[in-house]
């Protein structure tokens, strides 16, 4: 797994940065945060482009529904397929992944980051750490020793 560029959402307008890092637009997203994203995405597909939509973490915080993108014409007009999935559906396959996932997690196949937060009682700031982008990788709360580390 890897990736061809990236940047920071939070300080660069998301339709320069999309188009500066995908300047032949984008066939392929996997949709996980929604908002403002999605809306500066769907400026950039390619027509038969394929939306995977797994999730809207923009929105999870909010108090109040927010407005969803006011482009999604650009799905009809790029024909764009959108479909949307629960990762459940598949637990069938859990076994494998499981299988796969730790081969390449010990060849370094796949590697990972992740912020550790110690202490049970700092669990609601690290979730809503979480939810504002403060964390890099997975956000963890650890709750007891780690004789491993």
């Amino acid at each position: 797994i890897g990736f061809d560029a990236a940047f920071n959402y939070k300080t660069r307008d998301l339709n320069e940065a999309l188009a500066e890092t995908c300047p032949d637009g984008i066939d392929v997203n996997f949709e996980n945060v929604g908002g403002k994203m999605l809306e500066a995405v769907l400026n950039r597909m390619n027509h038969g482009g394929r939306i995977i939509f797994c999730g809207s973490i923009s929105g999870y915080n909010e108090t109040t529904p927010q407005p969803g993108p006011n482009n999604l014409m650009n799905i009809v007009r790029q024909e764009i397929t959108m479909r949307g999935f629960i990762v459940m559906s598949y637990g069938h396959l859990m076994g494998d992944f499981y299988r796969d996932m730790r081969q390449w997690l010990k060849d370094g196949s796949v590697k990972y980051r992740e912020t550790i937060i110690e202490g049970i009682e700092k669990a609601p700031e690290a979730f809503m750490g979480m939810l504002r982008g403060e964390n890099f990788g997975k956000m963890i709360v650890q709750v007891s020793d780690d004789p491993t580390r």
